[in-house]
């Protein structure tokens, strides 16, 4: 066995079991260790290891937590969320609320960037109606998850799949395909949740109240990146639509709208306590699934394999069960040549769209947006242990495939 899949094994137990002896681990720091070890162990180079680490999605996420930060710190996000909110009168309209609000806007704001915004939010509402905090970080988790899967701009993976996957009209053909299934998903997914925590669904109305805006000058500084975030979205979209070979990064996104706080007195103070834990986690991440993809091992199983690995179930497995294992996106430029070399219909790239992003409501480790949620989470005292997400997460997403299957065999 290659030393980099004992240690991506070792990696994936401490994830699950958080601890050793008394010393209780948190994610990023695992994920550390096993970087750490396959440098030692000399499975990866030091100058491979720096290439590995992808620049843009490090300073992707240093920009929306910049932006989500300066949002909390002003009293802005718990001011927008409130007046989200306040229509939702019952427990079941909140987790509505906050499955098709975080839903949708991971469709079109990614889902990790949603991820960063969310977690504070539900937090809040946890904390202002007394409802405990696991349901809705999985609520937020499952629906930023879903949501994304009905664009092309949803996550990383999907944008990988609409430009290097030769999908004309990516916006509409993601829609044809993905948009009733997600709904329908998103649907499902709220009464999941219900059936496993009914003891905290109540019919009591909820009473909201608005938080005050405690730093008005770094609110509208938070406005105008948000507004930022918005328009620039808007031209990414008019960009890919009309000219996909004319690259405009995400990354671009993250940063531009940043620039008003980072040019703001407040700077320091903002990127002082941004997550910066998550960012070491991201990079570690890199590192250990570089060495991984480096050992061959995963590339020689697949090939191996005696199915027909362009049939749409067969593409739906893969990417669920190896995206636990290598991650979403790295799964991606895996699968994808080889399904592009194998002549893969249309609806193949949409399932494999579907299953790496989908993987990521199965276990923990299966979208990088659930790391976020957790990461951010135990900053303020509350966490989802493996085993947690996992009882709500795999009858979910046997659930989700499931309704996919069957919309893109008949399409």
């Amino acid at each position: 066995m290659n030393i980099s899949i004992i240690i991506l094994a070792i990696v994936f137990i401490l994830i699950i079991f958080r601890r050793i002896g008394n010393l209780k681990l948190q994610i990023w720091q695992i994920m550390l260790f096993g970087a750490i070890a396959v440098l030692l162990t000399g499975e990866i180079k030091y100058l491979d290891a720096l290439k590995a680490v992808n620049i843009d999605v490090i300073l992707f996420l240093f920009g929306m937590f910049v932006i989500g930060r300066a949002l909390e710190e002003s009293g802005y996000l718990s001011h927008l969320s409130y007046k989200y909110f306040r229509k939702a009168k019952n427990i079941d309209y909140l987790f509505l609320f906050i499955l098709f609000g975080a839903g949708i806007g991971s469709a079109f704001l990614m889902n990790d960037t949603i991820a960063i915004i969310g977690t504070p939010v539900v937090l809040l509402l946890s904390q202002k109606h007394n409802i405990p905090a696991k349901p809705l970080l999985l609520t937020l988790a499952f629906a930023v998850t879903i949501g994304s899967v009905m664009s092309p701009i949803g996550n990383p993976q999907n944008l990988l799949i609409a430009l290097n996957g030769n999908i004309s009209n990516s916006f509409v053909t993601f829609a044809k395909y993905l948009f009733i299934p997600t709904i329908i998903n998103l649907f499902l997914a709220f009464f999941v949740i219900k059936f496993f925590y009914k003891e905290h669904f109540h019919k009591i109305s909820l009473e909201h109240s608005q938080e005050p805006i405690k730093d008005k000058k770094l609110a509208v500084l938070s406005k105008i990146s948000i507004i930022l975030i918005l328009v620039l979205i808007v031209l990414k979209i008019l960009i890919v639509s009309f000219n996909p070979e004319f690259e405009f990064k995400l990354t671009y996104i993250a940063l531009i709208s940043a620039i008003p706080i980072l040019f703001s007195p407040k700077r320091f103070e903002v990127i002082k306590k941004i997550d910066w834990s998550t960012l070491i986690f991201f990079a570690s991440m890199f590192i250990l699934m570089q060495s991984v993809w480096d050992s061959g091992f995963f590339q020689s199983e697949l090939n191996n394999l005696d199915i027909d690995i362009t049939s749409i179930h067969s593409i739906l497995a893969i990417s669920v069960l190896l995206s636990q294992l290598i991650s979403n996106v790295p799964l991606v430029a895996l699968y994808l040549p080889v399904l592009m070399h194998a002549g893969v219909s249309a609806n193949g790239l949409i399932a494999l769209a579907v299953g790496s992003t989908i993987a990521g409501n199965l276990l923990i480790l299966g979208a990088a947006s659930n790391i976020i949620i957790i990461q951010n989470a135990e900053k303020k005292g509350e966490t989802i242990n493996f085993f947690e997400f996992a009882k709500v997460g795999i009858p979910l997403t046997i659930i989700n495939i499931l309704v996919y299957y069957l919309f893109l065999s008949l399409l």
